[in-house]
């Protein structure tokens, strides 16, 4: 009864005038931060701060939730339409839903991923709602161990499941990891593959990848082929921009189990919604009846990532509000931005202030319904871009590109990075080498590193610390499994035939 009455006066607050108007401007801007590659929901948070000083810290951070949100949101576009993801958690939409668009359905994956977005927020939403204080207990059981573990599974799942060789993805795994070892090394303070460049000091910065491998290597290819004579094709649509009903029919599922495993992914401090995605994404191909589908322009491996990345946001706020924990960069700004409010995220903040925690809460719900409101109508528009020549687009993509590698840091070097990263891209898909592993490994690298180091110095070198748990064991299992799958699979499928043609 508690709980109803603190979400009656969470609307109260929620609803008012001044706070409607924040919420659709946090939407608003987080839709244009999400489509603008490079920017990413952190960096929008932080230049925002300076601004709202001064303002209520209910409005401000009711704001800055919807441009955590509403990034996703936005991410999926250019990821659909130009094969470029405008926030890491859109990666894995790339991979189908730019293949959607080429077919002429970009319409309808720009619609399935507002929908799954509004769908899985909302789910996303009431699971904080309703569980926020007992899952916390949940995410407190994870340690460096498990964190490992779990880090372990999503690198081999995806190795396991992209591309048809799961030799050329451990190959696209292990450059990914190698890269992510780039800088400095923050147990001795020691340089490692810097090569002398000052740049490489940071590491190799994600979304300077991420351009660099879908965006520019796309471009890279596109010329490859105008100098073969092959004209770049304007890519036409078919039928409507809205979804048939056997695609709406084969997104549903994915869309509830996506937004299902975004939230408890969410839950997890240092998670984030790129392992979200990619899990979600992983598990759809697994249980598919065609997983050759994938890659493909399959609707499936849209609609249960998007659902992911975006419940994935009201899971993240579960240890931010309930423990003071950020669970990524964004939550990481926003814990800034109360502390400079004068506000302890902590168990103490559902007693202290119910109104500030209960008008944010409630304010996603609304945000959600003004995110599907903005995105919807604006489909048609989106997909023009298909009608874009090839010789118009290909320019335009590097340009955009370009802007967001710089926009980063200010940093002309790091151009050089992109175009280093665009070859590479270009050549793994000359070889059908996967990206996807590469990009995972890039995310996760570093963290699961300084997990496995935090974990055998806490053992004492021992390491039987990564079985000393039912979650660490369970999730080894899974890992074991995943890499056995590749290989277990065409012998099942041979074996079955073969029985079917003896019965015969």
């Amino acid at each position: 009864m508690d709980t109803l009455t603190h979400i009656i006066n969470g609307f109260s607050v929620a609803l008012q005038p001044i706070n409607l108007w924040y919420t659709f401007l946090g939407c608003f801007l987080g839709t244009i931060i999400g489509v603008l590659p490079g920017i990413g929901p952190s960096a929008g948070i932080a230049l925002l701060i300076p601004v709202t000083y001064g303002m209520n810290p209910t409005s401000a951070l009711i704001m800055m939730a919807g441009i955590f949100y509403g990034a996703r949101y936005g991410g999926s576009t250019t990821a659909i339409l130009i094969n470029t993801p405008g926030e890491a958690a859109s990666v894995m939409t790339t991979l189908d839903g730019y293949q959607m668009a080429k077919k002429g359905r970009g319409g309808a994956a720009l619609a399935v991923s507002a929908l799954a977005s509004f769908i899985a927020g909302t789910i996303g939403v009431v699971g904080l709602t309703l569980f926020a204080v007992p899952l916390t207990s949940m995410a407190l059981k994870f340690g460096p161990a498990e964190y490992f573990t779990l880090m372990f599974f999503a690198m081999t799942a995806v190795s396991s499941l992209a591309g048809k060789s799961p030799a050329k993805a451990m190959i696209s795994t292990i450059l990914g990891l190698m890269i992510a070892t780039i800088g400095i090394d923050l147990q001795s303070g020691q340089p490692r593959y810097t090569m002398g460049v000052p740049e490489l000091q940071d590491g190799v910065g994600f979304i300077i990848a991420v351009v660099g491998l879908f965006a520019i290597a796309e471009v890279f290819y596109s010329m490859e082929e105008m100098t073969k004579g092959i004209r770049p094709e304007i890519i036409k649509l078919q039928g409507r921009l809205w979804l048939t009903r056997e695609e709406w029919n084969r997104s549903v599922k994915p869309i509830m189990r996506g937004g299902i495993i975004g939230f408890i992914i969410g839950v997890l401090p240092g998670a984030g919604g790129t392992i979200a995605a990619i899990l979600s994404y992983v598990w759809e191909k697994r249980i598919s009846k065609n997983p050759e589908q994938f890659g493909t322009g399959a609707i499936e491996g849209v609609a249960g990532p998007e659902a992911a990345n975006n419940s994935d946001t009201a899971g993240a706020m579960v240890p931010l509000l309930t423990l003071g924990i950020p669970g990524g960069g964004a939550t990481a700004v926003m814990l800034g931005a109360f502390i400079m409010y004068g506000i302890q995220p902590g168990p103490l903040l559902f007693q202290n202030r119910p109104d500030l925690v209960w008008g944010l809460i409630d304010s996603m719900y609304i945000g959600n319904i003004m995110l599907l409101i903005l995105n919807l109508p604006l489909i048609g528009l989106f997909v023009r871009l298909l009608y874009i020549p090839g010789g118009i687009l290909m320019p335009l993509i590097l340009a955009i590109s370009t802007i967001g590698v710089y926009a980063i840091n200010g940093n002309p070097v790091e151009l050089y990075f992109g175009i280093i990263f665009g070859v590479m891209g270009y050549i793994f898909r000359k070889v059908d080498i996967p990206v996807a592993p590469m990009v995972l490994s890039l995310v996760l690298g570093g963290i699961m590193e300084q997990s496995f180091r935090q974990a055998m110095t806490i053992s004492g070198g021992n390491p039987k610390i990564f079985v000393g748990s039912t979650i660490t064991v369970t999730l080894v299992a899974l890992s074991a499994l995943s890499v056995a799958l590749p290989f277990l699979l065409p012998r099942l499928k041979a074996w079955r035939e073969g029985a079917t043609a003896e019965k015969a």
